[in-house]
C-alpha cells in the first residue's frame, strides 16, 4: 500500500494533473484552488511557461505528448487527471487516430494509476444531425479528421479505464466563449462584417461559458460516473445567425449580413463553412443530474452580458 493510501483520509492531499493547461485549464486550476486541498500539476512542453504556471500555484512538468518518452515521469504522479490537450492537427499516417492520448494512457498505466481521468472532447463527434436533439446515447458520426481523432481518443480513454479500473469521463464540449477569453466573443467577427447564413439555411450551434466549463471539469474529476460521456452545454437554443444577431444587439453593432448557402463559399473560409455544415441541439440533463452542475450562465444572453 502506498503512503498516501495508508494515511487517514483527512490527511491525504489529492494531486491533480492538467494536460493542456491553457485558458480552460487555468480556470479549472483557479476553481480547484478555491475549495479543495489539492496540489496542482500541469504538463507543458515549454520551459517559458513555467514561471507563469508557478505564479498561479501550479507546478509545471516538462513533457511533450508528441514525445512519449518524456511522459514517463507522469506515471503514478497524480491521483486525478484532466486531459484538455487537442489531438494533433497535422497530417498523420492514419488520420483517424490520436497518438497523443494513447501515449498518455500508456504512461499513466505504469505504476499506480490515478483514481479518475477526465478527457475534454468535442460535440463535433456527433456530426450533422439536421437540427435534431442529440443525447450522449446518440452514436458518434464524425465528419472531419479532427472529429474522428476525438472519437478515437474517447475510445482509448474509456478502454484503458475499463482495463485498469480507472473512472474515466469524457466531456463533449461545444463552442467555448467568455468576455475575458481571447477570441471568446463574436465582437471581432461582427466588426469585420462576416456574413451568416440566411434563416432557411441556418444551423443550430451550441455553447458553454468558459467558467461553467471549468466548474464542470472539477465536478467530473470527483463525480463523474465510470466510462461515461457527458455533454457540457448550456440551455441556449439558437441558430448561428440568431446568436450573432443577439450579440450585435448587446454590443450596439450592426447585425451581420445574411447570405444563402449556395454563395457562402465565395465569402467564408473553409473552417467557417465546416461549422456551418453541421446542425444539432444537445441535451444536458446528464450534466445537471450526474455532475450536479448549476450553470452560472444558463444562456449566451447572460454570458455575453
Amino acid at each position: 500500500m502506498s503512503l498516501l493510501g495508508a494515511l487517514p483520509a483527512r490527511f491525504r492531499r489529492e494531486r491533480v494533473l492538467i494536460i493542456g493547461c491553457g485558458d480552460v485549464g487555468q480556470r479549472t486550476a483557479r476553481v480547484l484552488g478555491q475549495g479543495r486541498r489539492v496540489r496542482l500539476l500541469a504538463l507543458t512542453s515549454s520551459s517559458l511557461r513555467a514561471p507563469g504556471l508557478r505564479a498561479q500555484g501550479i507546478t509545471p512538468l516538462l513533457g511533450n505528448l508528441d514525445e512519449p518518452r518524456s511522459l514517463q515521469r507522469l506515471a503514478g504522479l497524480a491521483t486525478r487527471v484532466l486531459h484538455l490537450a487537442p489531438p494533433p492537427s497535422g497530417e498523420l499516417a492514419d488520420w483517424r487516430l490520436d497518438p497523443r492520448t494513447r501515449a498518455l494512457t500508456r504512461a499513466l498505466a505504469q505504476r499506480c494509476a490515478p483514481r479518475a481521468v477526465v478527457y475534454g472532447s468535442t460535440t463535433g463527434v456527433y456530426g450533422d444531425r439536421q437540427g435534431q436533439w442529440v443525447s450522449e446515447s446518440t452514436l458518434a458520426h464524425p465528419l472531419t479528421p479532427r472529429a474522428w481523432r476525438r472519437v478515437d481518443a474517447e475510445a482509448a480513454v474509456h478502454s484503458w479505464g475499463r482495463a485498469s479500473g480507472v473512472r474515466t469521463t469524457v466531456l463533449r464540449i461545444p463552442g467555448i466563449y467568455a468576455p475575458d477569453r481571447e477570441g471568446g466573443t463574436p465582437r471581432e467577427r461582427l466588426l469585420r462584417g462576416t456574413p451568416v447564413l440566411q434563416a432557411e439555411d441556418d444551423v443550430y450551434t451550441n455553447h458553454i461559458h468558459a467558467d461553467d466549463l471549468a466548474r464542470a471539469c472539477v465536478l467530473a474529476l470527483w463525480r463523474g460516473r465510470p466510462q461515461r460521456n457527458v455533454n457540457v452545454v448550456d440551455d441556449t437554443q439558437l441558430k448561428m445567425g440568431d446568436y450573432f444577431d443577439l450579440a450585435a444587439d448587446l454590443y450596439g453593432l450592426p447585425r451581420p449580413p445574411r447570405v444563402p448557402r449556395v454563395s457562402a463559399g465565395e465569402q467564408l473560409s473553409l473552417m467557417l463553412l465546416s461549422f456551418m455544415s453541421e446542425s444539432r441541439r444537445l441535451t444536458n440533463s446528464r450534466m445537471k443530474d450526474e455532475l450536479r452542475l448549476v450553470l452560472r450562465y444558463p444562456t449566451v444572453n447572460e454570458g455575453l452580458r
